[in-house]
């Protein structure tokens, strides 16, 4: 599955692969196979990126069109 959401919210808070890597303690070639799909995310890395960045788990793994706004952890 790929995950250009994922992608898309990195992108958009201008972080880079490196970054959110950082934040999910792995690698950035780890990240980068998360979002390309060629990798299967973690349900814990699933939900500090969807904490972070103040989304559902359901609008990251694309099941909603509609974002969440929570709690957001200071980036």
């Amino acid at each position: 599955m790929h995950f250009q959401r994922l992608k898309d919210l990195r992108e958009d808070s201008d972080l880079t692969q490196t970054k959110i890597a950082e934040l999910l303690h792995t690698s950035q070639t780890v990240y980068s196979r998360y979002e390309r799909g060629f990798q299967t995310i973690p349900v814990e890395h699933l939900l500090i990126l969807a904490d972070f960045y103040g989304v559902s788990v359901d609008y990251i793994l694309g099941r909603t069109n509609v974002k969440e706004t929570g709690r957001q952890i200071k980036k």
